[in-house]
């Protein structure tokens, strides 16, 4: 296995006597997307403050690129892109003339880069930025952390505002930049964002890490509800014996009924007895964290 560019061992913050963020321990590889989870206030955005040196950690480590974050932090965010939850842009200026400032402020060619990304994204580059709308603000920001080919992205709710088809050019170029071998640690309330995207999670709840997991372990643990409708009504005992589903409940032609795990099974039955169509009805995120965290079933997990 490659060395980790993004190590974090027993990350602690204190904000005075307040925490923000305790005993955070995880590796981000070469190559591979973390999905960085948590309600908020969990401690996601102390944690990346922390990675890119604008907060000083109370105790632990916090490597880049095998670098403590703290040393020679100029030349180290010059392999970072970063995208801030709440980003703070140049407004009075064009979005190109924004981009073009910062990528002349890293001494990096970014032209073609800018260019590139801002039809993908469909963003006007020539109005400025305080005229646009959010969503469009967030497409400006989203390039300047993308635009220098960054080493190591550390990106905290960077969908938030923007269309699904923005959305889902964004995911594109991160599957590039992952293919790529670009390391990316990405924090984000949209779960089925989290799924396409990202290798593992890391779970982290008021301050503290819950887990780190692996998508397809994360997905078993998932309690999603499913809508099956029929061409006519089934019977309940049809489904006896299925594992995984419970709250079994019939509507006349529909069937509803909530499932942890993979589904094959349930769906196998359902299309032998005359299915005509699914409706999937995934659970939040915090419906996921009050599984996993009242669960108690953590145990071998965390690392």
């Amino acid at each position: 296995m490659p060395a980790s560019a993004i190590s974090i061992q027993g990350l602690t913050k204190y904000y005075g006597r307040d925490l923000g963020v305790a005993d955070v321990t995880f590796d981000v590889y070469p190559g591979e997307v973390i999905g960085f989870l948590g309600p908020n206030g969990a401690g996601k955005t102390t944690t990346m403050r922390s990675l890119v040196g604008l907060l000083n950690i109370t105790s632990g480590r916090a490597q880049i690129l095998g670098q403590e974050v703290s040393v020679n932090a100029s030349a180290l965010r010059a392999k970072i892109g970063y995208l801030p939850g709440a980003p703070a842009l140049y407004k009075n200026l064009t979005g190109l003339k924004h981009l073009e400032f910062l990528a002349k402020m890293r001494e990096v060619n970014c032209t073609e880069a800018i260019h590139t990304m801002a039809e993908r994204f469909d963003l006007d580059l020539g109005r400025r930025i305080h005229e646009l709308s959010k969503g469009n603000q967030q497409k400006v920001a989203v390039i300047q952390a993308l635009m220098h080919k960054p080493e190591v992205l550390i990106l905290d709710e960077p969908t938030s505002g923007l269309d699904p088809i923005v959305q889902r050019e964004f995911s594109a170029i991160i599957d590039d930049m992952q293919t790529r071998g670009t390391a990316i640690l990405l924090s984000s309330h949209v779960l089925s964002e989290v799924e396409h995207l990202a290798d593992r999670v890391v779970i982290v709840n008021a301050g503290k890490q819950v887990l780190v997991e692996e998508i397809s372990r994360l997905k078993e643990k998932t309690v999603r509800t499913i809508d099956l409708y029929f061409a006519m009504p089934v019977k309940e005992e049809v489904f006896a014996g299925i594992g995984g589903i419970k709250d079994l409940r019939m509507y006349g032609n529909r069937v509803s009924c909530t499932v942890v795990g993979a589904e094959n099974a349930l769906l196998r039955c359902a299309v032998d007895n005359g299915l005509e169509s699914v409706q999937t009805h995934e659970s939040s995120l915090d419906d996921i964290f009050f599984s996993l965290v009242s669960g108690g079933d953590t145990n071998g997990i965390a690392s």
